[in-house]
């Protein structure tokens, strides 16, 4: 074992045996002097909290030494924090920091502790070991989580699971507006805790100002941010009173910092929780600690500080300057904190044998069964499932969209806009909100009209911040609600691109699927707009979304797929708890003709409620109905350029041309395009994605080889460029001409 963790252990042995007792014992519901509201059982209780995460460090680092657990993270040192979770409740939802040892031990006992639904102990070192029996992960990572205690586990190290923890206090309040059931009380908190060295981190800051604009403006956010303040960040210091200086004269923020004995402590908790579940708003709430062993067991803190500086820390021991608290102030005596120490450090290193030799994941289906779970039968139900057309026409106010007076063809704005009434109006719980989404309807009027039918408690705008709006889908999605947030432009989700990622879809992975946040993520991209944008608002590239384990990417081409796509994605994200997006391609809202001017040949009927897309089911248009001579595969735009590509082909050379629309870009509907490349024997991918890694022609051309295919095989992709202003973008994205000439070699070979 560490010689430093064996140092500390044999300080705490040495002042417990140093300790007497002198003076008189206090009654367990005595308060310790001084006017605190901390009694001496309580305090006992939270010396026991601590003793038991201190033991659990141990037991981590003995584990890891006989090759038994892996890497290992302490919380030695931070178990003041033990305070925040005696104080909250288990019904106020805790988004963790990593060196939660003493909060969740303290959580733990008010829920019944190992006598009752969770043992801190067992579970703890089931997940250190990874073992399948860990009740929150099942052995897929070390992570604080549990569901019966509203700990929904995080894995971030950088204070990303920030701006979620804000959207959850966000919509606990939103809910109790639109008079929604919420699983946990209407005067719940939320608490969110992070290191001092995170506090910089743009998430955070991104988390906190959110947190701080919603309350300007009238909004309840009941959030505890708890900063534990140990002074370094794995080898950088951070600068003396830099959290204070940085966040106690921040306007709608209240600050209270709670140093001192741990009753003091406890009493400056106790005021913050307070302050945050009557006020209903921000409280930020600065916790000293220090940080014991070094950043993680195998960083070697001498190697960039001093010997002096790590003793000097050492020295400062929470767990010491408690236990002699308690026995100066008659809490305890030192046999009884020794009898702590001794019956808890047995219990820990018993149970780390027992939890060594659980089972662990051995498959890659057992591994992966909670990270994209998919009940297509059940979706289809909740997809297709009827509206009463005098209600849909109440919240309409005109004429069905599906209905010949209304009437019916239109371009693919108008589709999803009706599709989103539909939905809004079938489910309560759904809630549309992003920059600009309310008042104004959005950039390309796509959600025009929502607020004024459903109200602003439904469809809001948000500040310009694309991870707030992805935390507040987060949150919203953790209490229950069905979220549509809207990105305005496919660039700017990279600015949050970690919200869905690290943060949104992972978390059925790590929790075994006991926490989830269901959204649909509405976003607006792909190239092809005229007289627009740049890059900024022409971004052609999917590989990022793609890329992102138990993510739904759908893609609609036509007005009416849209609709019905929407309406499957809703529908996965309700039944599954999926987080799906929806990727609108601009240059397609508004856009009417398909052949030549004033065709109207893209605008569609509306499928009305009844009728939904889910992964798998592709579009098929052929040119000479079961007499293709080439196959072409694509999506998007590029369904539009191919068909008419088709019909050219068709006229010109004779050729028959089947096209498929993807519609679903994750997953892919691999057995579809296997199928149809088999009855057309050639096959074309039209990508209008990026050429390297940008889009899905990759993976499509190695899967059909893979399969067996043998027919002549071709792509055709966008350049790897940024999209350029005005027409020199033609010269880097897929043309028609491309597919044109790919198609008519393909037919020739």
């Amino acid at each position: 074992m560490d010689s430093r963790v064996d140092i500390v252990q044999r300080n705490l042995e040495r002042c417990l045996n140093d300790l007497r007792a002198g003076v008189a014992a206090l009654a367990d519901d005595e308060p310790l002097p001084g006017g605190s509201r901390l009694t001496a059982a309580a305090a006992r209780d939270l010396f026991t909290d601590q003793v038991r995460s201190r033991a659990l460090d141990v037991a981590a680092r003995e584990l890891k030494t006989s090759g038994r657990s892996f890497y290992t993270i302490s919380s030695a040192g931070h178990e003041q924090n033990a305070v925040v979770g005696a104080l909250l409740r288990t019904t106020d939802p805790c988004f963790l920091h990593y060196r939660a040892g003493g909060f969740m031990m303290a959580r733990s006992r008010l829920a019944g502790g190992g006598g009752g639904n969770v043992d801190p102990v067992l579970d703890t070192l089931l997940s250190l070991v990874a073992s399948a029996d860990d009740p929150i992960s099942q052995g897929r990572h070390k992570v604080w989580g549990s569901r019966p205690l509203w700990v929904p586990p995080q894995t971030s190290t950088i204070a990303s699971h920030l701006p979620k923890a804000v959207g959850t206090a966000f919509c606990l309040a939103r809910m109790r507006r639109l008079g929604i059931p919420r699983p946990i009380p209407d005067d719940s908190i939320v608490c969110a805790t992070f290191g001092d060295a995170s506090a910089n981190h743009a998430t955070a800051l991104s988390g906190i100002n959110a947190a701080r604009y919603a309350h300007r403006r009238g909004n309840a956010m009941p959030i505890l941010f708890v900063c534990e303040d140990n002074g370094i960040g794995i080898s950088v210091d951070t600068p003396r009173s830099w959290i204070a200086d940085s966040f106690s004269r921040m306007s709608n923020l209240h600050y209270v910092h709670a140093d001192g004995e741990l009753d003091e402590i406890y009493d400056a908790v106790a005021a913050a929780i307070e302050r945050c579940r009557t006020a209903r708003a921000p409280v930020f709430l600065h916790l000293p600690t220090v940080r014991l062993w070094g950043h993680a067991g195998s960083d070697v803190e001498t190697t960039y500080r001093t010997l002096a500086d790590v003793c000097a820390d050492e020295a400062r021991d929470p767990l010491v300057r408690n236990a002699r608290r308690l026995v100066a102030t008659g809490a305890a005596t030192p046999d009884r904190l020794r009898a702590i120490v001794a019956s808890t450090r047995d219990a820990v290193r018993a149970t780390a044998e027992r939890a060594a030799i659980t089972p662990k994941l051995t498959t890659r289906e057992q591994v992966m069964a909670p990270l994209a779970p998919y009940r297509e039968a059940r979706v289809r139900v909740e997809a297709c499932a009827r509206l009463d057309d005098a209600q849909r026409a109440e919240h309409f106010g005109l004429d069905l969209p599906e209905r010949a007076t209304a009437p019916p063809r239109r371009t693919m704005a108008a589709h999803i806009n009706a599709a989103l009434r539909d939905e809004m109006l079938r489910r309560p719980e759904v809630v549309v909100f992003g920059e600009d989404v309310g008042r104004k309807g959005g950039v390309y009027h796509v959600t025009a009209g929502l607020q004024r039918t459903f109200g602003s408690g439904r469809v809001f705008d948000t500040l310009l911040d694309e991870t707030t709006i992805l935390g507040v889908a987060q949150g919203a999605g953790l209490l229950g609600l069905l979220p549509v947030p809207e990105i305005q432009y496919l660039a700017y989700l990279h600015n949050a691109l970690d919200q869905l990622r690290g943060e949104a879809c992972s978390l059925s992975f790590f929790s075994s699927g006991q926490f989830t946040n269901p959204m649909v993520v509405r976003v607006a991209g792909l190239a092809y707009q005229k007289g627009f944008g740049g890059h900024f608002h022409n971004d052609n590239a999917v590989g990022a979304l793609r890329d992102i384990p138990g993510l739904a990417l759908a893609v609609p081409a036509r007005g009416d797929d849209a609709a019905r796509l929407l309406r499957g994605a809703l529908a996965m994200a309700r039944t599954d708890g999926r987080v799906v997006v929806f990727l609108e391609p601009i240059a397609l809202y508004h856009e009417k003709d398909l052949h030549a001017a004033g065709d109207g040949g893209w605008l569609s009927d509306y499928a009305p409620p009844g009728s939904a897309l889910l992964p798998g089911e592709v579009g098929i248009h052929d040119t000479r109905p079961g007499e293709a001579d080439v196959l072409v595969v694509t999506y998007g735009n590029g369904v539009r350029m191919a068909l008419r590509v088709a019909r050219l082909l068709a006229d010109e050379h004779d050729l028959g041309v089947r096209v498929l629309d993807l519609r679903w870009l994750s997953p892919l509907p691999h057995e579809a395009i296997y199928a149809h490349a088999g009855e057309c024997g050639r096959v074309l991918m039209a990508d209008e994605a990026r050429a390297t890694g940008g889009g899905v022609a990759d993976a499509i051309v190695a899967d059909l080889v893979e399969r067996g295919f043998h027919g002549p095989l071709a792509t055709v992709r966008s350049a790897d460029s940024y999209v350029p202003l005005g027409p020199a973008a033609d010269t880097v994205l897929l043309s028609e001409d491309d597919i044109h000439d790919a198609a008519l070699a393909l037919a020739k070979a």
